[in-house]
């Protein structure tokens, strides 16, 4: 069940957003309703991906000095050391984006990728300081990077500080050496502690720890063991995240020729209850599927993702959501950009980005983010942001009717009340088990609504 489960946002996005192929407090403003008079969106996060994967050698950044058995991301054999020619590339594409969306605030930055943190800290200055140049980027503004807590990414996160970052995400994965040899990762459990108090040093109430479940031969005893431990020296925000066995990975190979076992799925779902207990115990409020927060410390950046805000991608293999205002357009737009990381510097070079594939968003497919993503947060959707997609049909018109709904509504599962629509604590554990019925409602309710007023409707796009 829990595969399933914590899967909610990936199989249910991939459903409905299939067509055009997919990709961590405080109160943060709403925008979207900027787009629906077809005034210019103002603001926008930025992802940077500004790593990806080698395969065979080692090199400094942009790549990962090994590659983690269980990682399926982008891989790429380098022939040169080109540091400066990708640093260039990634601030001119920054800029070409910037200007094409015409946004004036950029809300958050994210760098993320396979080993961000191998990067030089003068690449991170560089691409703020081409944000700051073409949209404002406040000094409260969120600006986080993803950390491999090797000595090499401890000893370089006072000059990331320096450099305009103020939040760290690191990936501890496990505390235990064994798991993590088996997991491929390079660090060792003492030194992601070692780490994660440096970032707590640097950056109090602003260092996120990622950990990962149903690890090969973990128990429910060992996970609460190790939880607990983590719980005494992370700071405010925890990313709990299963064990995905993706096909190609070494690890996949592994399990699937029996060298390796992984546990049952009843063992993970345990798994999952008593993180979510344990995590609750100890002060942290899960406010997504698999994030949890205490004072205040939910990521502005991943909520602007659930929340379906405008996001501009950088970098090979990138992905973004905005309307390109610059050239004309009215509608957001579903973005890629181009995933082997030679030919995206050429585009770069030859016409300032490397977009691969740009696909128009409809209404429905549009709403259909809004619903797979905002019902993953645990305050779901409310009525005014669903009405600044919707204007004319809001959350009881579409959802209110419906057999299948009412059956999950009368289980518990589901509210749909004053505030808006959301999974209850036990509900958000079925999340993609209701999300079949939900979207197929949402077709049935607005396709003929868009019959009606196509071209004619002034929602958001």
């Amino acid at each position: 069940m829990i595969q399933h489960t914590l899967r909610a946002s990936r199989r249910a996005v991939s459903a409905a957003l299939r067509r055009f192929s997919e990709t961590s407090g405080g109160e943060i403003t709403e925008e979207d309703g900027l787009e629906r008079t077809g005034s210019p969106a103002e603001q926008a996060s930025l992802y940077v991906h500004v790593s990806w994967h080698l395969k065979g050698g080692t090199k400094k950044w942009p790549y990962c000095l090994r590659r983690c058995s269980y990682c399926n991301f982008n891989k790429y054999i380098s022939r040169e050391d080109n540091d400066h020619i990708m640093t260039e590339c990634i601030q001119r594409e920054t800029e070409t984006l910037l200007r094409l969306s015409q946004v004036s605030c950029i809300t958050s930055v994210f760098f993320g990728g396979g080993t961000p943190s191998l990067a030089h800290p003068s690449t991170i200055a560089a691409v703020l300081q081409t944000v700051s140049r073409w949209a404002r980027l406040s000094d409260k503004a969120e600006v986080t990077l993803e950390v491999n807590p090797t000595p090499v990414g401890k000893s370089k996160l006072e000059d990331y500080c320096r450099a305009g970052v103020n939040r760290f995400s690191i990936g501890v994965q496990s505390l235990q050496d064994e798991d993590l040899k088996i997991l491929g990762r390079d660090h060792s459990s003492h030194q992601a502690l070692q780490t994660v108090e440096e970032a707590r040093r640097l950056c109090p109430g602003r260092v996120s720890v990622d950990v990962m479940f149903g690890r090969p031969k973990q128990s429910v005893e060992s996970w609460e063991n190790e939880l607990s431990e983590l719980l005494r020296v992370c700071d405010d925000h925890v990313s709990l995240y299963q064990l995905t066995l993706e096909r190609g990975t070494r690890l996949f190979k592994q399990v699937l020729g029996g060298e390796v076992t992984v546990p049952a799925e009843d063992v993970t779902a345990e798994m999952y209850r008593c993180a979510r207990r344990t995590l609750q115990q100890r002060g942290f409020l899960q406010y997504e599927v698999s994030n949890f927060a205490r004072h205040k410390a939910a990521s502005h950046h991943n909520t602007s993702y659930w929340k379906g805000r405008q996001y501009i991608g950088v970098g090979p293999g990138a992905h973004g959501r905005f309307v390109p205002l610059g050239e004309g357009g009215v509608h957001r737009e579903a973005r890629t950009q181009t995933l082997e990381p030679d030919v995206w510097i050429r585009e770069v070079r030859q016409r300032g980005h490397g977009t691969r594939r740009r696909i128009q968003l409809g209404h429905l497919e549009l709403l259909e983010e809004v619903l797979v993503m905002g019902l993953r947060m645990t305050d779901g959707i409310n009525h005014e942001h669903w009405e600044m997609f919707s204007p004319h049909l809001g959350l009881r018109e579409v959802f209110g009717t419906s057999r299948e709904v009412q059956e999950l509504l009368q289980s518990g599962q589901l509210i749909l009340d004053d505030r808006g629509l959301r999974c209850s604590w036990d509900g958000l554990v079925l999340l993609d088990s209701m999300l079949p019925a939900l979207l197929v409602e949402l077709e049935r309710q607005i396709g003929p609504s868009l019959q009606r007023d196509h071209h004619t409707d002034g929602s958001p796009h």
